[in-house]
Protein backbone atom coordinates (compact mmCIF):
# COMPACT_ATOMS: atom_id res chain seq x y z
CA UNK A 1 0.00 0.00 0.00
CA UNK A 2 1.33 3.37 -1.01
CA UNK A 3 0.83 6.01 1.65
CA UNK A 4 0.74 9.69 0.78
CA UNK A 5 2.40 11.08 3.89
CA UNK A 6 1.75 14.62 2.72
CA UNK A 7 -1.95 13.81 2.79
CA UNK A 8 -1.58 12.14 6.19
CA UNK A 9 0.10 15.18 7.70
CA UNK A 10 -2.47 17.46 6.11
CA UNK A 11 -5.15 15.66 8.18
CA UNK A 12 -3.07 15.80 11.38
CA UNK A 13 -4.35 18.13 14.13
CA UNK A 14 -0.71 19.10 14.79
CA UNK A 15 0.67 22.08 12.85
CA UNK A 16 3.54 21.31 10.41
CA UNK A 17 5.43 23.49 7.96
CA UNK A 18 8.31 22.50 5.66
CA UNK A 19 11.18 24.89 4.87
CA UNK A 20 14.00 24.46 2.39
CA UNK A 21 17.68 25.16 3.12
CA UNK A 22 17.09 28.87 2.40
CA UNK A 23 14.26 28.89 4.96
CA UNK A 24 11.64 29.32 2.25
CA UNK A 25 8.20 27.83 3.04
CA UNK A 26 7.54 25.01 0.55
CA UNK A 27 4.57 23.28 2.25
CA UNK A 28 2.28 23.64 5.28
CA UNK A 29 -0.62 21.50 6.52
CA UNK A 30 -4.12 22.75 7.29
CA UNK A 31 -3.52 22.83 11.04
CA UNK A 32 -0.55 25.15 10.57
CA UNK A 33 -2.55 27.54 8.38
CA UNK A 34 -5.37 27.50 10.90
CA UNK A 35 -3.24 28.17 13.96
CA UNK A 36 -1.36 30.99 12.23
CA UNK A 37 -4.53 32.42 10.62
CA UNK A 38 -2.93 32.55 7.17
CA UNK A 39 -3.70 31.30 3.65
CA UNK A 40 -1.12 29.30 1.72
CA UNK A 41 -1.44 31.75 -1.16
CA UNK A 42 -0.17 34.45 1.23
CA UNK A 43 2.89 32.66 2.61
CA UNK A 44 3.80 29.89 0.15
CA UNK A 45 7.19 30.39 -1.53
CA UNK A 46 8.16 33.17 0.86
CA UNK A 47 11.08 33.21 3.27
CA UNK A 48 10.07 32.43 6.87
CA UNK A 49 10.99 35.86 8.25
CA UNK A 50 9.33 37.59 5.32
CA UNK A 51 6.09 35.66 5.77
CA UNK A 52 6.20 36.06 9.57
CA UNK A 53 8.21 39.22 10.37
CA UNK A 54 9.78 39.48 13.81
CA UNK A 55 12.54 41.32 15.62
CA UNK A 56 14.58 41.02 18.79
CA UNK A 57 14.80 37.88 20.89
CA UNK A 58 12.00 36.02 19.06
CA UNK A 59 13.73 36.43 15.72
CA UNK A 60 17.12 35.44 17.15
CA UNK A 61 15.72 32.33 18.90
CA UNK A 62 14.00 31.00 15.81
CA UNK A 63 16.81 31.82 13.40
CA UNK A 64 19.44 30.26 15.69
CA UNK A 65 17.43 27.06 16.07
CA UNK A 66 16.89 26.66 12.32
CA UNK A 67 20.54 27.41 11.58
CA UNK A 68 21.68 24.81 14.13
CA UNK A 69 19.64 22.17 12.31
CA UNK A 70 21.13 23.18 8.95
CA UNK A 71 24.69 23.22 10.31
CA UNK A 72 24.65 20.11 12.51
CA UNK A 73 22.07 17.91 10.80
CA UNK A 74 20.54 17.24 14.23
CA UNK A 75 17.00 18.07 15.50
CA UNK A 76 16.59 21.16 17.67
CA UNK A 77 13.83 22.27 20.03
CA UNK A 78 12.47 25.56 21.27
CA UNK A 79 10.53 24.89 24.47
CA UNK A 80 9.16 28.43 24.75
CA UNK A 81 9.18 31.21 22.19
CA UNK A 82 6.98 34.29 21.93
CA UNK A 83 6.17 34.93 18.31
CA UNK A 84 3.43 37.44 17.45
CA UNK A 85 1.13 36.79 14.45
CA UNK A 86 -0.48 39.53 12.30
CA UNK A 87 -4.28 39.76 12.75
CA UNK A 88 -7.04 40.81 10.38
CA UNK A 89 -7.18 44.35 11.76
CA UNK A 90 -3.57 45.03 10.79
CA UNK A 91 -2.13 44.61 14.26
CA UNK A 92 -0.40 41.67 15.99
CA UNK A 93 -1.71 39.04 18.39
CA UNK A 94 0.63 37.74 21.08
CA UNK A 95 1.25 34.01 20.86
CA UNK A 96 3.58 31.67 22.75
CA UNK A 97 4.80 28.55 20.97
CA UNK A 98 6.82 25.41 21.48
CA UNK A 99 8.56 24.16 18.36
CA UNK A 100 10.56 21.18 17.15
CA UNK A 101 12.78 21.43 14.07
CA UNK A 102 13.68 18.15 12.32
CA UNK A 103 16.23 17.90 9.46
CA UNK A 104 15.29 16.20 6.19
CA UNK A 105 18.41 14.91 4.41
CA UNK A 106 19.26 13.70 0.93
CA UNK A 107 21.05 10.41 0.18
CA UNK A 108 24.41 12.11 0.68
CA UNK A 109 23.50 13.22 4.20
CA UNK A 110 23.11 16.93 3.38
CA UNK A 111 20.20 18.78 4.97
CA UNK A 112 17.78 19.88 2.24
CA UNK A 113 14.72 20.77 4.31
CA UNK A 114 13.62 21.44 7.87
CA UNK A 115 10.25 20.21 9.19
CA UNK A 116 8.83 22.47 11.88
CA UNK A 117 6.26 21.09 14.29
CA UNK A 118 4.70 23.87 16.37
CA UNK A 119 2.43 23.74 19.40
CA UNK A 120 0.63 26.85 20.60
CA UNK A 121 0.92 27.13 24.40
CA UNK A 122 -0.64 30.58 24.76
CA UNK A 123 -3.00 30.84 27.76
CA UNK A 124 -2.05 27.58 29.44
CA UNK A 125 -2.57 29.19 32.86
CA UNK A 126 -6.39 29.28 32.54
CA UNK A 127 -7.00 25.71 33.81
CA UNK A 128 -5.44 23.28 36.28
CA UNK A 129 -4.28 21.12 33.43
CA UNK A 130 -3.09 24.23 31.69
CA UNK A 131 -1.29 25.42 34.82
CA UNK A 132 0.44 22.04 35.13
CA UNK A 133 1.43 22.24 31.49
CA UNK A 134 2.51 25.85 31.98
CA UNK A 135 4.74 24.81 34.89
CA UNK A 136 6.34 22.19 32.69
CA UNK A 137 6.73 24.75 29.92
CA UNK A 138 8.38 27.24 32.29
CA UNK A 139 10.80 24.59 33.50
CA UNK A 140 11.52 23.66 29.91
CA UNK A 141 12.07 27.33 29.14
CA UNK A 142 14.56 27.62 32.02
CA UNK A 143 16.42 24.57 30.73
CA UNK A 144 16.44 26.04 27.25
CA UNK A 145 17.83 29.35 28.54
CA UNK A 146 20.66 27.51 30.26
CA UNK A 147 21.25 25.52 27.09
CA UNK A 148 21.34 28.69 25.01
CA UNK A 149 23.76 30.26 27.49
CA UNK A 150 26.03 27.22 27.35
CA UNK A 151 25.78 27.13 23.56
CA UNK A 152 26.70 30.78 23.31
CA UNK A 153 29.66 30.25 25.62
CA UNK A 154 30.82 27.28 23.55
CA UNK A 155 30.44 29.36 20.40
CA UNK A 156 32.61 32.11 21.91
CA UNK A 157 35.27 29.56 22.83
CA UNK A 158 35.07 28.04 19.36
CA UNK A 159 35.53 31.48 17.75
CA UNK A 160 38.51 32.24 20.00
CA UNK A 161 40.18 28.94 19.08
CA UNK A 162 39.29 29.38 15.41
CA UNK A 163 41.11 32.73 15.31
CA UNK A 164 44.05 31.69 17.49
CA UNK A 165 47.45 32.37 15.82
CA UNK A 166 48.73 28.90 16.70
CA UNK A 167 47.23 25.64 15.46
CA UNK A 168 44.67 23.91 17.70
CA UNK A 169 42.85 20.58 17.39
CA UNK A 170 40.93 18.23 19.68
CA UNK A 171 40.96 14.45 19.27
CA UNK A 172 38.43 12.08 20.82
CA UNK A 173 38.76 8.49 21.93
CA UNK A 174 41.36 5.80 21.42
CA UNK A 175 41.04 6.10 17.64
CA UNK A 176 42.06 9.81 17.89
CA UNK A 177 39.08 11.12 15.95
CA UNK A 178 39.04 14.84 15.15
CA UNK A 179 36.37 16.77 17.07
CA UNK A 180 37.58 20.20 15.97
CA UNK A 181 40.49 21.89 14.23
CA UNK A 182 40.99 25.63 13.87
CA UNK A 183 41.94 27.62 10.79
CA UNK A 184 45.68 27.49 11.50
CA UNK A 185 45.59 23.69 11.84
CA UNK A 186 43.57 23.28 8.64
CA UNK A 187 46.04 25.48 6.78
CA UNK A 188 48.97 23.48 8.17
CA UNK A 189 47.64 20.19 6.78
CA UNK A 190 46.54 21.61 3.44
CA UNK A 191 42.81 22.08 4.09
CA UNK A 192 41.97 18.39 4.22
CA UNK A 193 38.71 17.06 5.69
CA UNK A 194 39.23 16.42 9.41
CA UNK A 195 36.17 16.49 11.67
CA UNK A 196 34.78 12.99 12.22
CA UNK A 197 37.86 11.29 10.76
CA UNK A 198 40.69 9.63 12.67
CA UNK A 199 44.25 10.91 12.50
CA UNK A 200 45.24 7.80 10.56
CA UNK A 201 42.48 8.44 8.01
CA UNK A 202 42.98 12.19 7.66
CA UNK A 203 46.80 12.32 7.92
CA UNK A 204 48.13 8.93 6.79
CA UNK A 205 51.65 10.30 6.28
CA UNK A 206 52.17 10.74 10.05
CA UNK A 207 51.68 7.02 10.80
CA UNK A 208 55.17 5.96 9.65
CA UNK A 209 56.62 9.03 11.39
CA UNK A 210 55.45 7.56 14.69
CA UNK A 211 52.95 10.22 15.75
CA UNK A 212 49.97 7.87 16.08
CA UNK A 213 52.08 5.76 18.46
CA UNK A 214 52.91 8.93 20.41
CA UNK A 215 49.19 9.77 20.67
CA UNK A 216 48.51 6.24 21.95
CA UNK A 217 51.21 6.65 24.58
CA UNK A 218 49.89 10.05 25.71
CA UNK A 219 46.36 8.70 26.12
CA UNK A 220 47.54 5.59 27.94
CA UNK A 221 50.06 7.26 30.28
CA UNK A 222 48.23 10.53 30.89
CA UNK A 223 51.51 12.41 30.39
CA UNK A 224 51.75 15.22 27.82
CA UNK A 225 54.18 15.04 24.93
CA UNK A 226 56.11 18.17 23.96
CA UNK A 227 57.69 18.52 20.54
CA UNK A 228 60.52 21.04 20.19
CA UNK A 229 61.14 22.19 16.64
CA UNK A 230 60.24 18.69 15.54
CA UNK A 231 60.53 17.84 11.87
CA UNK A 232 57.18 16.67 10.46
CA UNK A 233 56.51 15.72 6.83
CA UNK A 234 53.03 16.85 5.76
CA UNK A 235 51.00 16.71 2.56
CA UNK A 236 47.89 18.59 1.46
CA UNK A 237 44.55 18.03 -0.22
CA UNK A 238 45.90 19.15 -3.62
CA UNK A 239 49.49 17.87 -3.49
CA UNK A 240 50.59 14.35 -2.59
CA UNK A 241 54.22 15.42 -2.19
CA UNK A 242 55.27 15.79 1.44
CA UNK A 243 56.83 19.01 2.64
CA UNK A 244 59.07 19.42 5.68
CA UNK A 245 57.69 21.52 8.52
CA UNK A 246 59.32 22.30 11.86
CA UNK A 247 56.74 22.42 14.62
CA UNK A 248 56.65 23.23 18.31
CA UNK A 249 53.62 21.59 19.89
CA UNK A 250 52.09 19.77 22.84
CA UNK A 251 49.81 16.72 22.98
CA UNK A 252 47.84 17.27 26.20
CA UNK A 253 45.66 14.37 27.43
CA UNK A 254 42.03 15.18 28.34
CA UNK A 255 40.02 13.14 30.84
CA UNK A 256 36.52 14.57 31.41
CA UNK A 257 33.93 13.86 34.08
CA UNK A 258 31.50 12.33 31.63
CA UNK A 259 33.99 9.70 30.56
CA UNK A 260 35.32 11.72 27.66
CA UNK A 261 38.91 11.00 26.84
CA UNK A 262 40.92 12.65 24.16
CA UNK A 263 43.93 14.80 23.33
CA UNK A 264 44.24 18.56 22.99
CA UNK A 265 46.81 19.62 20.37
CA UNK A 266 48.27 23.10 20.39
CA UNK A 267 51.37 24.49 18.75
CA UNK A 268 53.11 26.73 16.25
CA UNK A 269 54.76 26.32 12.87
CA UNK A 270 58.34 27.59 13.30
CA UNK A 271 59.63 26.46 9.91
CA UNK A 272 60.50 29.99 8.77
CA UNK A 273 62.45 30.67 11.98
CA UNK A 274 64.39 27.42 11.63
CA UNK A 275 65.27 28.17 7.99
CA UNK A 276 66.32 31.73 8.90
CA UNK A 277 68.52 30.49 11.75
CA UNK A 278 70.15 27.91 9.49
CA UNK A 279 70.83 30.61 6.91
CA UNK A 280 72.30 32.82 9.64
CA UNK A 281 74.48 29.97 10.88
CA UNK A 282 75.89 29.44 7.39
CA UNK A 283 76.63 33.15 7.03
CA UNK A 284 78.32 33.28 10.44
CA UNK A 285 80.46 30.24 9.65
CA UNK A 286 81.45 31.86 6.38
CA UNK A 287 82.28 35.09 8.22
CA UNK A 288 84.38 33.22 10.80
CA UNK A 289 86.16 31.35 8.01
CA UNK A 290 87.04 34.64 6.32
CA UNK A 291 88.17 36.22 9.61
CA UNK A 292 90.49 33.27 10.26
CA UNK A 293 91.83 33.50 6.73
CA UNK A 294 92.49 37.22 7.29
CA UNK A 295 94.28 36.48 10.57
CA UNK A 296 96.36 33.81 8.81
CA UNK A 297 97.32 36.36 6.15
CA UNK A 298 98.28 38.86 8.87
CA UNK A 299 100.35 36.18 10.61
CA UNK A 300 102.11 35.34 7.34
CA UNK A 301 102.87 39.00 6.67
CA UNK A 302 104.26 39.36 10.20
CA UNK A 303 106.54 36.35 9.77
CA UNK A 304 107.88 37.78 6.51
CA UNK A 305 108.34 41.23 8.05
CA UNK A 306 110.23 40.10 11.19
CA UNK A 307 113.93 39.32 10.95
CA UNK A 308 114.59 35.88 9.46
CA UNK A 309 117.12 33.31 10.55
CA UNK A 310 116.50 33.28 14.28
CA UNK A 311 113.62 32.93 16.67
CA UNK A 312 111.98 36.24 17.45
CA UNK A 313 110.17 36.52 20.81
CA UNK A 314 108.09 39.45 19.53
CA UNK A 315 106.82 37.33 16.65
CA UNK A 316 105.79 34.58 19.06
CA UNK A 317 103.89 37.07 21.25
CA UNK A 318 102.14 38.52 18.20
CA UNK A 319 101.23 35.05 16.96
CA UNK A 320 99.79 34.09 20.34
CA UNK A 321 97.62 37.18 20.38
CA UNK A 322 96.28 36.37 16.94
CA UNK A 323 95.49 32.87 18.18
CA UNK A 324 93.60 34.31 21.19
CA UNK A 325 91.60 36.55 18.88
CA UNK A 326 90.80 33.59 16.60
CA UNK A 327 89.75 31.53 19.64
CA UNK A 328 87.32 34.26 20.73
CA UNK A 329 85.82 34.36 17.22
CA UNK A 330 85.41 30.58 17.23
CA UNK A 331 83.64 30.66 20.60
CA UNK A 332 81.23 33.32 19.35
CA UNK A 333 80.63 31.42 16.13
CA UNK A 334 79.48 28.40 18.13
CA UNK A 335 76.80 30.67 19.66
CA UNK A 336 75.82 32.27 16.32
CA UNK A 337 77.60 35.48 17.32
CA UNK A 338 74.89 36.18 19.87
CA UNK A 339 76.85 35.65 23.10
CA UNK A 340 79.72 33.79 24.76
CA UNK A 341 80.12 32.23 28.19
CA UNK A 342 82.69 33.91 30.46
CA UNK A 343 83.78 30.65 32.08
CA UNK A 344 84.54 29.13 28.68
CA UNK A 345 86.69 32.12 27.79
CA UNK A 346 88.64 31.97 31.07
CA UNK A 347 89.16 28.20 31.05
CA UNK A 348 90.12 28.20 27.38
CA UNK A 349 92.86 30.79 27.94
CA UNK A 350 94.15 29.02 31.09
CA UNK A 351 94.35 25.65 29.37
CA UNK A 352 96.24 27.24 26.48
CA UNK A 353 98.91 28.47 28.94
CA UNK A 354 98.86 26.15 31.98
CA UNK A 355 97.92 23.06 30.00
CA UNK A 356 95.83 20.34 31.61
CA UNK A 357 97.26 20.90 35.09
CA UNK A 358 94.04 22.26 36.62
CA UNK A 359 95.66 22.26 40.06
CA UNK A 360 97.52 25.43 39.02
CA UNK A 361 94.36 27.51 38.98
CA UNK A 362 90.81 27.77 40.40
CA UNK A 363 87.84 29.33 38.65
CA UNK A 364 84.56 30.24 40.36
CA UNK A 365 81.62 32.51 39.62
CA UNK A 366 78.04 32.49 38.34
CA UNK A 367 77.12 31.87 34.74
CA UNK A 368 77.68 35.09 32.78
CA UNK A 369 76.74 35.55 29.14
CA UNK A 370 78.76 38.21 27.34
CA UNK A 371 77.78 40.17 24.28
CA UNK A 372 80.13 39.76 21.27
CA UNK A 373 82.17 42.97 21.74
CA UNK A 374 82.69 42.35 25.46
CA UNK A 375 83.52 38.68 24.78
CA UNK A 376 86.30 39.53 22.30
CA UNK A 377 87.74 42.26 24.54
CA UNK A 378 87.75 40.14 27.72
CA UNK A 379 89.18 37.21 25.78
CA UNK A 380 92.18 39.33 24.75
CA UNK A 381 92.61 40.76 28.28
CA UNK A 382 92.49 37.32 29.91
CA UNK A 383 94.94 36.00 27.32
CA UNK A 384 97.40 38.76 28.28
CA UNK A 385 96.97 37.96 31.99
CA UNK A 386 97.63 34.27 31.30
CA UNK A 387 100.67 35.07 29.14
CA UNK A 388 102.17 37.39 31.79
CA UNK A 389 101.58 34.76 34.50
CA UNK A 390 103.31 32.14 32.37
CA UNK A 391 106.33 34.34 31.54
CA UNK A 392 106.83 36.34 34.74
CA UNK A 393 104.26 35.41 37.35
CA UNK A 394 102.64 32.50 39.20
CA UNK A 395 102.65 30.09 36.26
CA UNK A 396 106.33 30.61 35.46
CA UNK A 397 107.46 28.28 38.28
CA UNK A 398 106.25 24.98 39.67
CA UNK A 399 104.47 26.18 42.83
CA UNK A 400 102.50 29.18 41.72
CA UNK A 401 98.72 29.39 41.63
CA UNK A 402 96.10 31.63 40.03
CA UNK A 403 92.65 32.20 41.61
CA UNK A 404 89.95 33.69 39.41
CA UNK A 405 86.46 34.58 40.60
CA UNK A 406 83.71 36.98 39.64
CA UNK A 407 80.31 38.23 40.73
CA UNK A 408 77.48 40.03 38.96
CA UNK A 409 75.47 42.81 40.60
CA UNK A 410 72.55 44.95 39.44
CA UNK A 411 73.15 48.68 39.64
CA UNK A 412 70.11 50.62 38.48
CA UNK A 413 69.28 49.33 35.00
CA UNK A 414 72.77 47.87 34.44
CA UNK A 415 74.31 44.48 35.23
CA UNK A 416 77.90 44.93 36.40
CA UNK A 417 80.60 42.24 36.30
CA UNK A 418 83.28 42.37 39.02
CA UNK A 419 86.15 40.13 37.91
CA UNK A 420 89.19 39.34 40.11
CA UNK A 421 92.50 37.74 39.14
CA UNK A 422 94.87 36.83 42.00
CA UNK A 423 98.31 35.21 41.62
CA UNK A 424 100.27 33.63 44.48
CA UNK A 425 103.30 31.36 45.03
CA UNK A 426 105.29 32.72 42.13
CA UNK A 427 108.44 34.85 42.01
CA UNK A 428 108.36 38.31 43.66
CA UNK A 429 106.53 40.86 41.56
CA UNK A 430 107.32 44.56 41.18
CA UNK A 431 105.74 47.23 39.08
CA UNK A 432 107.60 47.55 35.75
CA UNK A 433 109.37 50.80 34.97
CA UNK A 434 107.89 50.91 31.49
CA UNK A 435 104.44 49.83 30.33
CA UNK A 436 104.45 47.27 27.53
CA UNK A 437 101.74 46.63 24.97
CA UNK A 438 100.32 43.78 27.04
CA UNK A 439 99.85 45.97 30.12
CA UNK A 440 98.31 48.73 28.02
CA UNK A 441 95.92 46.21 26.43
CA UNK A 442 94.86 44.99 29.88
CA UNK A 443 94.33 48.50 31.25
CA UNK A 444 92.76 50.07 28.16
CA UNK A 445 91.04 47.12 26.54
CA UNK A 446 87.78 47.97 28.27
CA UNK A 447 87.03 51.50 27.17
CA UNK A 448 83.40 51.80 28.24
CA UNK A 449 82.25 54.75 30.35
CA UNK A 450 81.57 52.63 33.42
CA UNK A 451 84.32 50.03 32.81
CA UNK A 452 87.73 50.07 34.47
CA UNK A 453 90.73 47.85 35.18
CA UNK A 454 92.98 48.00 38.24
CA UNK A 455 96.42 46.33 38.35
CA UNK A 456 98.22 45.89 41.70
CA UNK A 457 101.77 44.52 41.72
CA UNK A 458 101.99 42.81 45.13
CA UNK A 459 105.26 41.02 45.94
CA UNK A 460 103.40 37.71 46.34
CA UNK A 461 101.64 38.04 43.02
CA UNK A 462 99.75 40.21 40.55
CA UNK A 463 96.22 41.37 41.35
CA UNK A 464 93.82 42.46 38.65
CA UNK A 465 90.29 43.76 39.16
CA UNK A 466 87.99 44.33 36.22
CA UNK A 467 84.64 46.12 36.43
CA UNK A 468 82.51 46.05 33.31
CA UNK A 469 78.88 46.34 32.25
CA UNK A 470 77.57 43.09 30.80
Amino acid sequence: MNVDFKEVLDHSPNPYVLLDAELVLVWANKAYLTVTGREWSDIGGRQMFDAFPSTGESHDQLESSLNRVLETGEPDELAHIRYDIPNSSGGFDTHVWSATHTPIKDQGGAVTHVLQHTVQITGMETSKRGRDAAGIARRAEAVERRYRGASQELERVRLLLEQAPGFVAVLSGKEHRFVMANAAYRQLIGHRELVGRTVAEALPEVIDQGFVDVLDQVLESGDPYIGKRQLVMLGSADDADLKARHLEFIFQPIHGREGFEGIYIQGYDVSEEVVAEEHQRILINELNHRVKNTLAVVQGLAQQSFRRGRADPALNVFTDRLAALASAHTLLTEQNWESADLKQIVCGSLKATAGDDEGRYTVSGPAVVLQPQAAVTLSMVIHELCTNALKYGALSGNDGHVAIDWTVATEGDARVLNFKWKESGGPPVSEPETTGFGSRLIQRGLAGTNDNVELEFHRDGLRCRIRANV
